[in-house]
């Protein structure tokens, strides 16, 4: 599986000569390749490549006499495959920008639904235009409204829209959207527990905590968030678990108890205490959350928080245990 988008960066000298014949006849070779002008200007002191394959891939390209940076979801040529890889935060802001117009005008062409959706389009970029994940990011969204029964595809990528739009996660967008996955087949289970910590995010963000994700321990593990309020920092940690008409476990019962234990078992049992379970039922539809809510069972961790979010922003849930957060049920 191929992993977001990311920029490779090769110092030295660029001319005409060898842009055509490392990369673009490199390219041409292996997927047939045109060669055009980008669709924006350059930053200011570099020549600007746009490369279209026959295979539906592209590739951005900057060089001058000192530099060149290139990011694309296609095969690499050889001269660049032994250079350094950087995020879209660790370029140049100019270069960065630059590219971030380019990908995100060719991901509206391609996909115009996502248009009205200027904050999401930004922070899912990596994925939506990855090498193979290009297609079944979108189509989670598209046609399973983000892991979200019973409701649009529009309700849904409003919701997210309305979450990004605070700027709460921007300085982790690679690691978080990569958790989408870029994979060339569409895994609901994976997308909808990614999309789970969104959905803790959200609800933390909306009581008025701060929040830091990928929170790293003694263990050597990696804690979903610290959340902060008033100097007072809690670790909180997200599972998902599917409905019953995805898995095994015959009731949502079992279906929360089973995936809850998995984490509270493995992870958080080495981690020893401290950390809030959120248990984020966000998937199941309404008869089988209601089963949950009226049996409230236990979720063999303490404290805990079991709850389920639609994308109209209305919350439900019930906790287990002293749980140190502020939450709306």
């Amino acid at each position: 599986m191929a992993r977001p988008l990311r920029f490779r960066y090769a110092p030295g000298r660029w001319t005409e000569d060898r842009v055509v014949g490392q990369v673009y006849r490199d390219l041409d070779r292996n997927l047939g390749a045109t060669r055009l002008d980008p669709w924006f200007r350059s930053p200011e002191g570099y020549a600007g490549e746009r490369f279209e394959m026959d295979n539906g891939d592209i590739a951005l390209f900057l060089w001058n006499d000192d530099e060149a940076y290139w990011l694309g979801n296609t095969e690499t040529p050889e001269a660049l495959w032994r250079t350094e890889k950087y995020s879209f935060e660790h370029v140049p802001a100019d270069i960065s920008r630059w590219a971030t117009r380019e990908l995100t005008a060719q991901l509206h062409e391609e996909s115009p639904w996502l248009e009205p959706y200027p904050h999401l389009s930004w922070f899912f970029l990596p994925v939506f235009l990855s090498k193979d994940g290009r297609e079944t990011t979108r189509d989670f969204f598209d046609e399973h409204a983000a892991g979200f029964p019973d409701a649009t595809r529009a309700e849904s990528l409003e919701f997210y829209e309305s979450f990004l739009r605070t700027r709460a996660l921007d300085d982790w967008r690679e690691v978080m959207a990569g958790k989408l996955g870029t994979s060339e087949y569409l895994d609901l289970t994976r997308m909808t527990a990614a999309m789970g910590e969104l959905n803790v995010g959200h609800l933390l963000v909306e009581a008025g905590y701060e929040i830091e994700p990928e929170i790293d321990v003694s263990t050597g593990h990696a804690i979903d968030y610290r959340a902060e309020k008033d100097g007072d920092g809690v670790l909180v940690e997200v599972t998902r678990p599917t409905p019953t008409t995805d898995r095994r476990a015959g009731t949502p019962i079992a279906a929360v108890r089973d995936t809850a234990a998995t984490k509270s078992d493995g992870q958080l049992e080495e981690h020893g205490g401290g950390v809030v379970l959120f248990v984020d039922c966000s998937s199941f539809p309404d008869d089988e959350w209601q089963s949950i809510v009226a049996e409230q069972p236990e979720v063999h961790h303490r404290p805990a928080a079991v709850f389920r979010l639609r994308p109209s922003g209305r919350i439900e849930g019930y906790t287990k245990g002293s749980v140190p957060l502020s939450l709306p049920f």
